[in-house]
């Protein structure tokens, strides 16, 4: 009997004896093991990255609001009129208006009341401050319609007295009156006369230049007219700017800087 026939003899035969796992084995179990953990990471992370770029409640895109469409009013009027025979017919009338916000804006010159039409003559000025408590004007009326002019004929203006020479101060000459300073002198028709250098405006176009140094118009109030009261608002001011105020600048708003506005 050989060693090998010995050793199978203390085997008990049909005995299933456990076997060990060889290192190969192992090392491919952990090798998978560590394969599985690191997809769970990566989808972790994956996960996370896609609520951070596109969060569930993101805020939505804010619309920009367009300018809201003109305001139409219709108005239905119902006008009942009588007959030679004494029957009565009736008549709708609708009329439509339109606003914006454009025609509403409000304006940054103060509306002050001048005068009435009843207290204006062609022979005396009326004298007054707009649009600040320190700058003068006159409001003459012409006796012929005018540009700018108010009141039933169209005739009744308004400027700035301020001469746009040096800033003097200028006087209102009637047709074929004199100034103060040059009795000799006999005016064609309404004029602003400045005695300090001689220069004079035609107040019958526009305070335009028609004599003397002045190198512009003097500047016109823009007048507004009730009809119903016979009263006369200064409203704002036309171009050239007051003198002092931005000599010769054509934006009218540098006459409300350097003083008090009227109220």
């Amino acid at each position: 009997m050989t060693a090998a026939e010995g050793n199978d003899e203390r085997s008990p035969k049909g005995t299933n004896s456990a076997q060990p796992v060889q290192p190969a084995n192992r090392r491919q179990f952990l090798k998978a093991g560590l394969t599985f953990g690191l997809v769970l990471v990566f989808a972790g992370i994956a996960a996370v990255a896609r609520s951070l770029i596109s969060p569930s409640n993101a805020p939505q895109a804010q619309g920009v609001q367009s300018a809201p469409p003109p305001q139409t009013t219709t108005v239905t009027e119902t006008v009942t009129t009588g007959t030679s025979s004494g029957s009565q017919t009736s008549t709708s009338v609708t009329t439509s208006t339109t606003s914006s916000a454009s025609q509403t804006a409000a304006s940054p010159f103060p509306k002050v009341m001048v005068a009435n039409v009843s207290d204006v003559t062609e022979a005396q000025a009326v004298y007054f401050n707009y649009p600040l408590e320190e700058t003068p004007n006159i409001l003459v009326k012409l006796g012929v319609s005018a540009p700018g002019g108010v009141g039933p004929d169209n005739d009744i203006v308004a400027f700035s007295q301020v001469c746009q020479h040096l800033g003097c101060i200028y006087g209102f000459v009637p047709k074929g009156g004199a100034p103060a300073c040059d009795s000799s002198y006999k005016a064609p028709g309404p004029e602003g006369y400045c005695c300090c250098h001689g220069s004079v405006f035609d107040l019958a176009n526009s305070g335009t230049v028609i004599g003397g140094p002045s190198p512009r118009p003097i500047p016109q109030v823009t007048l507004e007219f009730d009809s119903s009261s016979g009263n006369i608002y200064a409203v704002g001011m036309g171009p050239p700017s007051i003198f002092g105020h931005d000599t010769g600048s054509s934006d009218v708003l540098n006459d409300l800087q350097g003083g008090t506005p009227v109220s």
